[in-house]
């Protein structure tokens, strides 16, 4: 990976000084009334270039700066939301406690269920003699 930057970093040097070689005619740029600058073309805009890099490394950092305060405010939140799951939870706890515990106390079913029939059987066990 530092090759490639490397030579991306070469590549855009060089084609710098051959821009800057080849655009030496002077230029004047107006920028208010009364207020004009005389340079060669490619001074003018690697100047322009060096400023727009640096707004957009301004924007970049005001922009990274918003974002770790947004962090920190979700943060905020799920700490919040956190403790309230864990209240939640001792809440069912509790009440999965309570319900167990009425359960306990309710009378047992009287052994009369589906399977078992209150009238003896009439099935007689036949031995072989």
């Amino acid at each position: 990976m530092r090759q490639v930057n490397f030579t991306l970093i070469f590549a855009f040097g060089l084609a710098m000084v051959f821009f800057t070689l080849e655009n030496t005619a002077a230029t004047t740029v107006h920028l208010l009334p009364g207020l004009q600058y005389t340079l060669p073309l490619a001074a003018l805009l690697l100047v322009f270039a060096g400023i727009g890099a640096v707004s957009a490394w301004f924007f970049a950092a005001w922009s990274g700066m918003l974002n770790n305060v947004e962090q920190f405010s979700r943060e905020g939140e799920l700490e919040a939301q956190q403790v309230r799951i864990k209240d939640l939870e001792s809440d069912l706890n509790r009440y999965r406690a309570t319900v167990e515990t009425q359960l306990g106390l309710l009378p047992a079913a009287g052994g009369t269920g589906p399977d078992q029939s209150a009238e003896p059987s009439d099935h007689v066990d036949v031995q072989a003699s």
